[in-house]
């Protein structure tokens, strides 16, 4: 028999195992997602999530609470009598008491190799730290962060050049695949459950607008790392001198490149920056409103002669 699962995600990296999970004939009970959002313009649009729209174009119904501190969302919740609860990216943190409230308990879809990166942005955390490959974990939650027992994993390598957005794509097809595997299992029985180890754990905290900006003064591979780990979203970003005012550019792919100068320095008409040692290059811009432009194309439009000093 199918399962009765009660669906917990919200943005557009959890739609994928919404939708695998529901095709593989499980009956989804209900979909939690984060309330609606100002958007638009002006910010008086309210904009459902893409896990909200998802469910609603399946025909499953959808709860927004803002937490679970009122009785009667917890009670609502309990009331769906569903044998299982799927968590991916919800966005809240939950209380004991929905954990427990599916008979068979609550199941996280993780993306990192746990213990390593528990928390909110183990995806950016991996290519910033330089790890060689990161992963899916299905694990059953419990109170703590990311403590659970793995049930499943799916590795993944991390390609020199990868960025964030790269490797979202990747990791969330490969947790929904992962996720309906590790259902098949519950539903009969032999899903098994291994304790996370307590060495080396890692903390992905969420990115703060004041570690988005390039410091050219670190080595030329940690400068690409941090490129490409905060690629395409919030962006990682220097400030140049244009038109006698400072301008905001984002950097949104870079590779590593011959040269050496002061950190900051444009050291040919390639976008090849100096770093604390070795250098960068430049692969992709955009700027404050415009939209995103290779190197080339770029410099057709802003001069960035070598020499200039950046950051």
């Amino acid at each position: 028999m199918a399962l009765r699962i009660i669906f917990m995600g919200t943005p557009d990296f959890s739609v994928p195992t919404l939708k695998a999970l529901a095709k593989a004939g499980h009956e989804i009970v209900a979909v939690y997602s984060q309330p609606p959002r100002p958007g638009g313009r002006r910010g008086l649009d309210l904009r459902k999530s893409p896990v909200h729209q998802a469910a609603e174009e399946l025909g499953i119904p959808v709860f927004n609470p803002v937490n679970f501190k009122d009785p009667e969302d917890r009670q609502i919740f309990r009331a769906l009598n569903a044998d299982v609860a799927v968590v991916v990216a919800y966005g809240l943190l939950l209380p004991v008491e929905i954990l427990e409230g599916a008979r068979l308990g609550a199941y996280n879809g993780h993306a990192s190799l746990l213990p390593r990166w528990r928390g909110a942005a183990p995806i950016q955390r991996a290519i910033m730290a330089g790890d060689a490959k990161t992963g899916m974990m299905v694990m059953k939650m419990e109170k703590g962060l990311d403590t659970g027992p793995v049930a499943l994993t799916r590795e993944v390598a991390i390609g020199a050049t990868m960025t964030a957005g790269e490797l979202h794509d990747i990791l969330m097809e490969q947790g929904a695949e992962a996720m309906v595997e590790a259902m098949a299992k519950l539903e009969d029985g032999n899903l098994p459950l291994v304790a996370q180890s307590e060495d080396g754990v890692l903390y992905a905290s969420k990115i703060d607008k004041s570690e988005t900006r390039i410091d050219f003064t670190r080595p030329a591979i940690e400068v690409h790392n941090h490129i490409r780990g905060l690629s395409p979203f919030p962006g990682a970003w220097f400030e140049v001198e244009l038109g006698g005012r400072p301008e905001r550019i984002k950097v949104l792919s870079s590779e590593l490149a011959d040269g050496n100068g002061q950190p900051g320095e444009v050291l040919d008409d390639r976008l090849s920056i100096a770093c604390g040692s070795g250098a960068v290059r430049l692969k992709r811009l955009q700027k404050a409103g415009g939209k995103p432009l290779d190197a080339q194309e770029f410099l057709r439009g802003t001069q960035l002669p070598p020499g200039l000093r950046i950051g």
